[in-house]
């Protein structure tokens, strides 16, 4: 049996935190591990409780949600975990400035806090498995407006290979593994064994990063 996906929950308003664990607990592939009512309390239970998802409020007193994703991201942190931890940043507003910077600090997305059950249950499970919560065309229009200029591509760049290189670029317009294929002309398990590749040549963690990545570095080509 598949273990449960841990998560935690960090919103400064109870009430809400309360509704989301209902929500969450009901379904039998999930958990809710812990709660936080801000940021700083929210980074410590990351640590002590080793959470698969962490759902967090983007604006909360002490410290607010962004800063906390910073700092669960953070190199040292990042080194001491066992495995990976994902984020979702829950705002009020669609294409939030902050949600555009909290998805830079390593971030998988975000989610507006007035989403069906269905669509948060979804977004857990989404970014679970290394992917991320927000439509490809939102986040490409956010990450556009982030980078006004670009930054010189790293020297892992040249690691990738040509068809890699492609794959890069078509992951970061947001394509499925599917959609990727056929434009390559791979199968889809060939394409999966690609983006691993390019996920440990450029040390990234999931699709996400490879996006910003493809955007910072003005690597996003095609229509």
């Amino acid at each position: 049996m598949t273990e449960a996906i841990r998560v935690l929950l960090v919103d400064d308003q109870e009430l809400f935190r309360a509704g989301v664990a209902v929500i969450v607990g009901a379904q039998p592939d999930m958990e809710v591990v812990g709660e936080a009512a801000d940021g700083r309390e929210a980074v410590r239970l990351v640590d002590e409780l080793a959470p698969d998802v962490v759902l967090m409020d983007i604006r909360m007193p002490e410290m607010d949600g962004v800063e906390a994703t910073r700092l669960i991201f953070s190199a040292d942190r990042v080194s001491r975990r066992e495995h990976q931890v994902r984020v979702v940043v829950l705002t009020t507003f669609n294409l939030d400035d902050r949600a555009a910077t909290a998805i830079l600090q390593g971030a998988s997305g975000f989610l507006l806090k007035d989403a069906t059950p269905v669509m948060l249950r979804d977004a857990i499970r989404t970014v679970h498995s290394g992917n991320a919560v927000l439509a490809p065309q939102d986040l490409n229009a956010l990450l556009e407006d982030t980078f006004k200029s670009r930054q010189p591509v790293p020297a892992g760049y040249d690691k990738l290979t040509q068809k890699e290189r492609e794959i890069l670029s078509a992951v970061a317009r947001g394509l499925s593994n599917a959609e990727v294929a056929d434009e390559v002309f791979a199968s889809e398990s060939t394409v999966k064994t690609h983006v691993g590749a390019i996920l440990r040549k450029l040390e990234l963690r999931d699709r996400v990063q490879v996006v910003v990545f493809a955007h910072e570095h003005g690597l996003v080509t095609g229509p």
